[in-house]
């Protein structure tokens, strides 16, 4: 929701625009609005909550009927409250992946392995990905305050991969051995 807030702070525009600026921008990467279904249930709630309103409805004979929305005065305040709480302070978030490495000990070190280095490899692709998105909007002249989140992502992706490959080097050379429960 923070992402439909953030690009109506920008200018009124309709669902469509903003699904083509967050795949642009590469938004779709680091925030969960992939589908044209999830980015109207988003809207459905902002103007349910009265922090979005429709601005306007554009009629035109050769495209169908778009509802542009703008932010309200309370939609802005509740962006930047957001945002700065967001900034300010790490929040308690509970990814999957740390809770099922908490459980590595029901698959053999094999086998962990094996599940860990296709990770790393799931990884690698993302890794380069990111990378294109930062190349290619660099050299299109997109200030870097717009790509920060592809360089945040680049360095998770970076740490969590050098992680891996230490535990996978540790588990290769016996160093980190476990017996399979269950």
């Amino acid at each position: 929701m923070i992402a439909v807030l953030a690009l109506l702070a920008e200018e009124p525009m309709h669902a469509y625009r903003m699904q083509q600026l967050i795949k642009e921008r590469g938004v779709d990467m680091v925030v969960n609005v992939h589908t044209r279904s999830g980015l109207h249930a988003a809207i459905e709630r902002l103007v349910r909550d009265q922090l979005i309103r429709v601005h306007t409805i554009e009629r035109d004979a050769r495209r169908p009927e778009r509802t542009v929305y703008d932010l309200t005065p309370q939609g802005r305040e509740a962006l930047l409250t957001g945002l700065r709480d967001s900034v300010a302070t790490p929040a308690r978030e509970f990814p999957l992946f740390p809770a099922v490495v908490s459980f590595l000990h029901l698959l053999s070190p094999h086998d962990a392995r094996q599940q860990l280095e296709q990770r790393a490899e799931a990884l690698r692709q993302q890794l380069a990905a990111t990378k294109a998105v930062i190349k290619d909007s660099t050299e299109y002249g997109v200030p870097r305050l717009h790509l920060l989140e592809h360089e945040y992502a680049r360095a998770v992706i970076t740490a969590e991969l050098t992680w891996i490959h230490a535990v996978c080097g540790d588990i290769a050379a016996g160093t980190l051995t476990w017996c399979r429960y269950g």
